[in-house]
């Protein structure tokens, strides 16, 4: 069975990365003062206590991908981030698009937070394997290079996607890095 994952145009196709307008959707997300390795799973079991039903109503929502991860420093404009900075990392779950702000149910857990994301346009590379540091930092340099190549500017902190679940083979998992287009 698929699973939802946020709508998005695309822009144009270049040999390296993508160009995505993507629309707006909503977030659950929640702030976790924790290592970069460690927030994301932190987080994740957060999110997951939400729409599996610790809700008022105990309603179960449906999952969606990807799981993002920003830090807190900046707004989080895309379900998708992970970078080092003071405070620790914004942690979301895209809704699926037949709720709304209205209908979502409140979370029982003061620690989450449900909020509209506005349209923006990324530039996208992807690539599979493990979560590790090094590979998100070796795809993020080549997207940059591959946008200055592509005479493209961008602005803000680099976001990252990652769709699958951790029990999903390594060499089988799909990442991504965003970066938004002036």
């Amino acid at each position: 069975m698929a699973v939802e994952e946020p709508q998005y145009q695309l822009v144009h196709s270049y040999e390296a990365f993508e160009v995505r307008r993507y629309e707006p959707y909503l977030v659950a997300e929640t702030v976790v003062s924790a290592a970069p390795d460690d927030a994301g799973n932190q987080g994740f079991r957060i999110l997951a206590g939400y729409i599996f039903g610790q809700n008022k109503g105990a309603r179960r929502i449906d999952m969606t991908a990807p799981v993002a991860q920003a830090p807190t420093s900046i707004a989080m404009t895309a379900p998708v981030a992970q970078s080092p900075a003071p405070g620790g990392y914004v942690i979301q779950f895209a809704m699926p698009q037949e709720w709304t702000l209205e209908t979502l149910p409140e979370p029982l857990d003061s620690r989450i937070t449900l909020r509209a994301m506005p349209a923006r346009t990324f530039a996208v590379i992807g690539y599979s394997g493990t979560w590790s540091q090094s590979r998100y930092e070796e795809n993020l340099r080549k997207l940059q290079d591959a946008l200055a190549d592509a005479g493209l500017s961008w602005h803000g902190e680099p976001l990252w996607a990652r769709y699958d679940p951790p029990w999903k083979p390594w060499f089988w998992r799909r990442n991504e890095i965003w970066l938004e287009l002036d």
